[in-house]
């Protein structure tokens, strides 16, 4: 399990002492301890924009706990960890309502929620935390590699793509997303698993693998293992520094909308903390920040941004009212089906 690595602007000497302190703005109580659990990327603007004004504003101490989805959900599910602010894809934040690991949140104390896009308002529920960013699960390809535009799902399939294509797995947070685009591939107006698979078995010759982290699509695709697959427009900047020409498309049958979510642990001894920590990265000063530093696409509807500052994120009420929401209950409820038989079908 990695260690929590704390954020501070206070002494080594003075931190130690501030597990026990009550939160306060006047400066003279020790600082409270609100830990918070994330993925650890962009960890310099996050100090810097999101953290520390935080802690200067209310006497707080932010301690950071770093991991993936998976393994930072497992320590809540363990009880491994302290925590009060867990931020999951909608994927995973789904799996920890389900389990009763997240405590419904009063929105009164969250106000910058009403600033929001609809979809990212309450996308599991009005008692659980509301996304903070979106982005757009898509398709990439190389535009030098390919014998001709990229427009659809469904160009996927082409037979020109034999042996040059990526697909997410289905355990991966975009997994169950493709699976849908497969069934809309093949013409089903609803979500049908069996014409799904039967669209993906068609698909393996053009599969070279199945990634797990959009870092193993960066390396096939900086390394000309493969021109084109689905992504997630989040990482696109990362595309381009490997590869100048890299083209995003959002498919003629629809992008869907990648959620990342913030909720409140069940059990947590400073939730009213958390809320005003969830309101505070939810406003449009945060948001707006964020968007210009290209961390993550904002969802409160006041950001407003200019042409080149909106280049490579997911951005506007049109784009974003567009984007395609599953159902992440369904989802999850038939994950264990889709998993078995994904491996035994699909997997290379």
């Amino acid at each position: 399990m990695k260690k929590l690595a704390t954020i501070t602007l206070l002494s080594a000497s003075v931190a130690a002492l501030s597990a026990c302190g009550q939160s306060g703005s006047n400066g003279e109580d020790a600082p409270t301890d609100l830990v918070v659990s994330t993925w650890g990327f962009a960890e310099d603007f996050f100090n810097e924009e999101v953290y520390a004004p935080f802690e200067e504003e209310h006497n707080v101490n932010i301690v950071v706990d770093i991991g993936n989805n998976a393994e930072r959900l497992n320590r809540i599910r363990q009880g491994t960890a302290n925590i009060d602010v867990i931020y999951l894809s909608d994927y995973y934040a789904q799996q920890g309502i389900d389990e009763g690991l997240f405590a419904p949140i009063d929105r009164s104390n969250i106000p910058n929620i009403d600033d929001l896009y609809e979809l990212a308002q309450a996308p599991l529920g009005e008692e659980y935390g509301p996304a903070y960013t979106v982005g757009q699960f898509g398709i990439a390809y190389n535009p030098d590699e390919v014998d001709a535009d990229i427009a659809s799902w469904a160009d996927l399939w082409d037979e020109s793509l034999a042996n040059n294509i990526t697909l997410p797995n289905i355990t991966a947070t975009t997994g169950p997303m493709f699976l849908d685009a497969a069934s809309t591939v093949a013409g089903e107006e609803s979500f049908n698993e069996d014409a799904a698979f039967a669209e993906l078995t068609a698909l393996k010759s053009n599969v070279v693998k199945e990634y797990d982290r959009t870092s193993d699509f960066v390396n096939m695709f900086s390394q000309g293992e493969i021109v084109a697959g689905p992504f997630m427009e989040m990482y696109l900047n990362d595309l381009i520094a490997a590869v100048p020409n890299t083209q995003f498309v959002t498919p003629e049958e629809g992008a869907y909308a990648v959620l990342n979510t913030v909720n409140v642990v069940e059990g947590s001894d400073n939730q009213e903390l958390a809320e005003a920590f969830i309101n505070w990265h939810l406003s449009a000063e945060v948001q707006e920040a964020s968007a210009k530093a290209k961390i993550d696409s904002p969802v409160n509807q006041t950001v407003e941004l200019s042409a080149e500052e909106a280049e490579g994120i997911t951005y506007g009420e049109e784009t974003i009212n567009d984007l395609k929401l599953l159902d992440m209950q369904f989802v999850n409820e038939q994950s264990a089906q889709w998993i078995d038989r994904w491996n035994r079908e699909i997997a290379n």
